[in-house]
C-alpha cells in the first residue's frame, strides 16, 4: 500500500508540472471550419478588411452574421450560400462587385439583411435577387447603378426598407415598383440619382405610408408645377421625407444643370402655376380629433372586401393582430384599429391598407389623428345662492326708494339740502341784476336777525319797466320761506318812497 500512495503522489507532481490544456502554454483551441484570419464567435463571422478577393470555401454552418464587407470580392460564385442554413444578415460592402447573376442567393431563403452598397454594380437583372423571399432591408446605395429590370425586385414580398441612393438612375416606375410589393414597403430611397422624369400621378396614388419614407431629394426633377404642388403638400402635411430635406429638393427650370432651382426657397418661379390641375391628385386623409386619457376607434374603408388589413402607426410601425409592440394599439378580428387610452404619441397619419385578389396596392385609408388635452372643466357654480342674494340686494334698494325721502328737514334737528340756483334769463341779460346781501349796500353795517334772509330786488334797467325782480339767496332757509326780505327799486316808480329794506 504504501508504494501505490507514493506513485499516486508522483502522478499528481507530474500533472501539476506539465499543466493542463486549458493552461495558458496552450493556444485556444480554433473553432471548427473558422477561415484563417477571420473572426468566429458563436453565430458570427467576420472576415472584414483581410483583402479577400474571393470567399472563403469552408464556412461554419452555424453563422447567422456573414461579414465580408471592405474587402476586394470581385465575383460571388452560384449557390455558395447552401452551407448556411441559418444566415440572417450578409454584408458584402465596400468590395469590387460588378455584376451579381443568376441564383447567387438560391440558398438565402432566410436572409433578413442583405448589403450590396459601396460596389460597382451597374444593373440588376430580372433573377439576380431570386431566393430572397423573407428579405426585410436591402442596401445598394454608392453603387454605379443605370439599369433595373422591370421586375427586378419580384420576389421580395418582405422587403420594408430599399435604398438605392448615390446612384445613376435616370428613371424609376412608381406604377408597379420594378415587381415590389406596397404592402410592407416603408422606405424607397431615391435619393442622389439622376431622375429627370417623374410621373406626378403615380406619385400621387403611393399609399401615404410610402409617401412618408420616399427620398427623392437631389435629383434634377423637372419644374412642373403639379409636381411642385404636390411636394408642397406632402410638406406642409409633415411628411418626413421632404420635411427633413426640404432644402436639397431642387429642380431643372431651362434642362440645363446651371438652371436649378431649390423648390422650397425660391417660390416665384412657381408663382404662375394654378393649383386647379393638382386638386384631386390625392386622396385627402381624413382628420380626427382624439382627448388624451379618451378611447379611439378607426375603420378600414375600401372600395372592395379585403382579404386581409393592416395598419401602419405614425411611429412607422406595421400593425397587424393582435396590434403594437407597446400593447396600446389593439387590430380587431374585423381589421379596424382601436385605442383604449389615447396619448400623444399616438397622434400622426395612420393608414390602413387593405390587400385582395381586386384590390390595387393603392387602396389605402389614411387617417390624420391629433391629440389634445382635455379643458378643465369650471368649478361648480351656485346660482341659487347668488339669484336670493340678488333679490335682497334688489329688496333694500327698492325699499330705500320708496321709504327714503330725499330730503329730511328738521328745524334745528338737521341741515337741510340745499338747491343750486339756476340763472334766470332776465337774470343773465342784465349785468347788475338781482344783488343777494345779508344787509342794504347803503345801509349802515348792522347785524342782522339770526333766523332772516334779506333780499335786495333792483329794477333790470333794460326792458323791465319798473317791475320788480326776485332773486332767491344762495343760502335761502327752505324751512322758514317767511323770512324773505325784498328790495324795490325803481327810477319812475314813486309808490316806494323809501330805499331802505322792507321786511315781510
Amino acid at each position: 500500500m504504501t508504494w501505490l500512495m507514493l506513485l499516486g503522489a508522483l502522478l499528481c507532481m507530474l500533472c501539476v508540472g506539465l499543466g493542463t490544456p486549458d493552461s495558458e502554454g496552450f493556444p485556444p483551441r480554433t473553432p471548427h471550419n473558422c477561415p484563417h484570419k477571420c473572426i468566429c464567435a458563436a453565430d458570427l463571422l467576420s472576415c472584414t478588411g483581410l483583402g479577400l478577393q474571393d470567399v472563403p470555401v469552408e464556412l461554419p454552418a452555424a453563422t447567422a452574421d456573414l461579414d465580408l464587407s471592405h474587402n476586394a470580392l470581385q465575383r460571388l460564385r452560384p449557390g455558395w450560400l447552401a452551407p448556411l442554413f441559418q444566415l440572417r444578415a450578409l454584408h458584402l460592402g465596400h468590395n469590387e462587385l460588378e455584376a451579381l447573376g443568376r441564383g447567387v442567393f438560391a440558398n438565402a431563403s432566410g436572409l433578413r439583411l442583405l448589403d450590396l452598397s459601396s460596389n460597382a454594380l451597374r444593373a440588376l437583372g430580372r433573377h439576380d435577387l431570386d431566393g430572397l423571399g423573407a428579405l426585410e432591408k436591402l442596401l445598394l446605395f454608392n453603387n454605379r447603378l443605370v439599369h433595373l429590370d422591370e421586375h427586378a425586385f419580384h420576389g421580395l414580398s418582405a422587403l420594408s426598407h430599399l435604398y438605392l441612393g448615390c446612384n445613376e438612375l435616370a428613371s424609376f416606375s412608381f406604377d408597379h415598383l420594378h415587381g415590389l410589393s406596397a404592402t410592407h414597403l416603408l422606405i424607397l430611397d431615391l435619393s442622389s440619382n439622376r431622375l429627370g422624369h417623374i410621373s406626378v400621378p403615380e406619385l400621387a396614388a403611393l399609399p401615404a405610408f410610402l409617401k412618408n419614407g420616399l427620398y427623392l431629394h437631389n435629383n434634377p426633377l423637372p419644374c412642373d408645377c403639379r409636381l411642385y404642388h404636390l411636394l408642397q403638400r406632402w410638406h406642409q402635411r409633415g411628411l418626413s421625407a421632404v420635411r427633413d430635406f426640404a432644402r436639397e429638393y431642387i429642380c431643372l427650370a431651362f434642362k440645363v444643370p446651371a438652371s436649378r432651382v431649390r423648390f422650397f426657397q425660391h417660390s416665384r418661379v412657381f408663382e404662375n402655376c394654378s393649383s386647379a390641375p393638382a386638386l384631386g391628385l390625392e386622396r385627402p386623409e381624413e382628420h380626427l380629433y382624439a382627448l388624451v386619457g379618451r378611447s379611439l376607434r378607426l375603420y378600414c374603408n375600401t372600395s372592395v372586401p379585403a382579404m386581409r388589413i393592416a395598419w401602419v402607426s405614425p411611429q412607422q410601425e406595421l400593425l397587424r393582430a393582435p396590434g403594437s409592440r407597446d400593447g396600446s394599439i389593439a387590430v380587431l378580428a374585423d381589421g379596424s384599429l382601436a385605442i383604449g387610452n389615447v396619448q400623444e404619441q399616438h397622434a400622426g397619419l395612420f393608414v390602413c391598407m387593405a390587400t385582395g385578389p381586386r384590390l390595387h396596392h393603392n387602396q389605402t385609408h389614411e387617417y390624420n389623428v391629433s391629440v389634445h388635452f382635455p379643458r378643465p372643466e369650471p368649478e361648480a357654480f351656485n346660482t341659487g345662492f347668488t339669484t336670493l342674494l340678488g333679490c335682497a340686494v334688489g329688496l333694500v334698494l327698492v325699499l330705500l326708494y320708496l321709504f327714503a325721502p330725499p330730503c329730511c328737514c328738521c328745524r334745528r334737528a338737521c341741515r337741510c339740502r340745499r338747491w343750486p340756483r339756476t340763472p334766470s334769463p332776465l337774470h343773465e341779460l342784465s349785468a347788475q341784476s338781482s344783488v343777494l346781501s345779508t344787509t342794504p349796500p347803503d345801509a349802515p353795517s348792522r347785524k342782522a336777525s339770526v333766523h332772516k334772509h334779506v333780499v335786495f330786488l333792483e329794477p333790470g334797467r333794460r326792458g323791465l319797466n319798473g317791475r320788480v325782480q326776485l332773486a332767491v339767496a344762495e343760502e335761502f332757509d327752505l324751512c322758514n320761506p317767511g323770512g324773505l326780505q325784498l328790495k324795490a327799486g325803481s327810477e319812475s316808480a314813486s309808490s316806494i318812497g323809501s330805499e331802505g329794506p322792507m321786511t315781510t
